[in-house]
C-alpha cells in the first residue's frame, strides 16, 4: 500500500482568525452607532412633536388660570387650569432634559467656548428658580457674591449645570435650610461648589446618579419628584467643556457637587 502522500509545510497557511474578528467587532461598532443615532433620531422626533401641543397646554391653561377673558364660574376650575399648567411646565421640562441627553450622547458640537461670569450666570439661575426657591422656603447663600471668578464656559451650557445643581440642592433642602454656593480658583481651573443641608445619600449610590433615569433612594420612599436626568446633564455638559463634575455625600450629611471648569 503506497504511503500517503506528506503535505508541503510551505503549503500550509495558518489560519489567522484576527482579521475576521476585527472586521466583526467593526461591524459591530457600526451597528451599535447606527442604532445610537436612530435612538438620537427618535427621541428629536418625538421630543418635537411633545412640545407644540405642550406649549398650546401650557399658554392656554395660563390664559385659563389667571382668568384673563372672564371669570370661569365654579373657583374649583381655576384650581384645576393652574394644576393644569403646572403638569404641562414640568412635561415639558422632561421632555427638553431628554433632547438635551441625546443631543450631548451624540458628542455635541455647537458649544461656544467664552469668559463667563459666575455672578451673572447665578443672578439668572437664582431669578428663574425664585418660585421653587420661595415655596421651599430655602436660602441661598453665596460665599463672595460680587466678586466670583470668571469661568471659560458655553454660556447656555453654564446656565443649565447651575440651573440643575441649584435645582437639585434646593428641592432636597428642608425647609428654612440654606444652600450654601462658593467658587475659586484653583490653577488653570475654577471649582464651584454647592453644598445643601438635605439627608444626602449612601457614597455608593454616587456613581449611579450620574446615569440617566436613576435616582437616590429606593423609589418607594422618595419623596421629591424627578427622573434623574438634572446630574447626568451636568456631567455631561462639564466634560463638553472640558470640566467635570464631582458627587460627595453620605447619609444624614447633606449632598456636595463639585463642578469644575476652565478659569476664564
Amino acid at each position: 500500500m503506497p504511503e500517503p502522500a506528506s503535505l508541503d509545510a510551505s503549503l500550509i497557511v495558518p489560519f489567522d482568525d484576527a482579521v475576521p474578528t476585527e472586521r466583526r467587532t467593526a461591524a459591530e461598532e457600526r451597528r451599535r452607532a447606527a442604532l445610537d443615532d436612530r435612538k438620537r433620531s427618535f427621541l428629536r422626533m418625538v421630543s418635537h412633536e411633545l412640545r407644540t401641543p405642550l406649549n398650546a397646554v401650557i399658554g392656554f391653561s395660563e390664559i385659563l388660570s389667571h382668568e384673563l377673558y372672564g371669570p370661569l364660574g365654579a373657583p374649583q376650575y381655576r384650581e384645576y387650569a393652574q394644576i393644569v399648567h403646572e403638569s404641562g411646565v414640568k412635561l415639558l421640562k422632561l421632555v427638553n432634559q431628554i433632547v438635551e441627553i441625546a443631543r450631548l450622547e451624540g458628542h455635541v458640537t455647537d458649544i461656544k467656548m467664552t469668559p463667563e461670569s459666575l455672578d451673572e450666570a447665578l443672578e439668572d439661575v437664582i431669578e428663574g428658580l425664585r418660585p421653587e426657591i420661595a415655596r421651599r422656603e430655602v436660602i441661598i447663600h453665596i460665599i463672595g457674591q460680587g466678586a466670583l471668578p470668571l469661568v471659560l464656559a458655553d454660556s447656555r451650557g453654564l446656565r443649565t449645570m447651575l440651573s440643575n445643581l441649584l435645582q437639585n440642592a434646593v428641592t432636597h433642602s428642608p425647609a428654612g435650610g440654606v444652600v450654601h454656593v462658593a467658587a475659586g480658583r484653583i490653577g488653570a481651573e475654577v471649582e464651584v461648589t454647592i453644598r445643601d443641608q438635605g439627608p444626602g445619600v449612601d457614597s455608593a449610590e454616587l456613581p449611579r446618579l450620574l446615569q440617566p433615569f436613576e435616582q437616590g433612594g429606593s423609589p418607594l420612599t422618595r419623596a421629591n419628584e424627578g427622573v434623574g436626568l438634572g446630574l447626568p446633564i451636568v456631567d455631561l455638559l462639564s466634560r463638553a467643556m472640558g470640566g467635570r463634575l464631582k458627587l460627595s455625600s453620605s447619609l444624614g450629611a447633606g449632598f456636595l457637587a463639585r463642578l469644575i471648569l476652565r478659569a476664564g
